[in-house]
């Protein structure tokens, strides 16, 4: 690969996010690839599988320091972070690490869906990041996806996760909302356009594939699993009154324990469904009327992705539901 060509190290690069982009970086054949991996992590298989694909992997976490970091991060012109939901302010460091360093464009972990301050606490700490980056005065891109695909589908019966199960089941509101909708395993290709391009510099982007109400992507789930009068008798509506009391419910959880993985889960997930199904922030129309560009817009000559085609290869597989852990 050639030396010229730009060098993108990532952040979280063995999640499931972060490995969507490299292999996205890696497709597009237009960028040499770093990984920053935990030393806990440099065995995983998955970072094996990028050695072999040639990635280079550094060693370091985002607690080594800005000095530590800056030297992780020497070189590097584009900084992209997929990091988990639970380290989004310990970006911090590494972000002065990449001024101090030089690094000419920096993509913060958004990756989510679009939405007003206020409404949920992860999205609350993104956005506080990305003022942070202005405030750096490096360049950046910002760039929201909308909900997974792979999140969307009632499960099969065969699935083995019993809450999962459940929790694929429910429709929130009346289910007529229609939400932005991305296939995790094509992030990466969007990922790689956006920051090739001179246009997304100091923009946000947001990234979809289709646009559809929860009902029709039960209807479509229903149809295409093969299981559509069983799965349609598992529905659980879930009233906007309901799932705004489960809101303050885990509110007061995490307001206990804000430490808590699985109460800082549950809380993201109730704000989530809050956002997309009620106050119906994961729209194209908010997006735009946010400041996003569209990367439909911008590369018209990318495939797009269905939910009908992604509901074939999602009840294909043995177990759909890993996307949920």
């Amino acid at each position: 690969m050639s030396s010229n060509l730009p060098l993108v190290l990532v952040l979280g690069a063995t999640g499931h996010t972060g490995g969507s982009i490299v292999k996205g970086l890696l497709a597009s054949g237009k960028f040499r690839i770093a990984a920053l991996v935990r030393p806990a992590s440099l065995s995983k298989p998955a970072t094996n599988a990028f050695r072999d694909a040639g990635v280079e992997i550094r060693t370091g976490d985002l607690r080594d320091g800005v000095e530590k970091l800056t030297e992780a991060l020497q070189g590097v012109n584009i900084l992209i972070s997929a990091v988990s939901a639970w380290v989004i302010e310990d970006q911090k460091d590494a972000f002065r690490a990449a001024k101090a360093a030089g690094v000419e464009r920096l993509v913060p972990c958004d990756f989510g869906t679009p939405g007003a301050r206020g409404v949920r606490l992860l999205h609350d700490q993104k956005l506080a990041i990305r003022d942070f980056v202005k405030e750096l005065g490096v360049g950046y891109t910002f760039i929201d996806v909308g909900w997974w695909m792979q999140l969307g589908l009632p499960l099969p019966e065969r699935s083995a996760n019993p809450f999962m199960k459940t929790l694929s089941y429910e429709i929130y509101d009346k289910g007529d909302d229609k939400v932005l909708l991305t296939d995790l395993n094509h992030i990466g290709t969007y990922v790689a356009r956006i920051v090739a391009d001179p246009r997304t510099l100091n923009h946000a982007v947001i990234v979809w594939e289709d646009e559809r109400t929860q009902l029709e992507q039960h209807e479509i789930g229903e149809r295409v699993s093969g299981e559509g009068e069983s799965l349609k008798a598992k529905r659980i509506y879930v009233t906007a009154e309901e799932l705004k009391q489960r809101v303050a419910a885990a509110k007061a959880e995490h307001d206990k324990d804000p430490s808590g993985l699985l109460t800082h889960i549950n809380l993201s997930w109730t704000e989530y469904m809050l956002s997309m199904h009620v106050f119906r922030e994961n729209t194209l129309e908010n997006a735009k009327r946010l400041g996003y560009l569209d990367a439909r817009e911008l590369y018209p000559d990318v495939p797009q992705h269905t939910v009908e085609e992604f509901a074939k290869e999602f009840y294909s597989l043995p177990d759909p539901a890993p996307a949920y852990e």
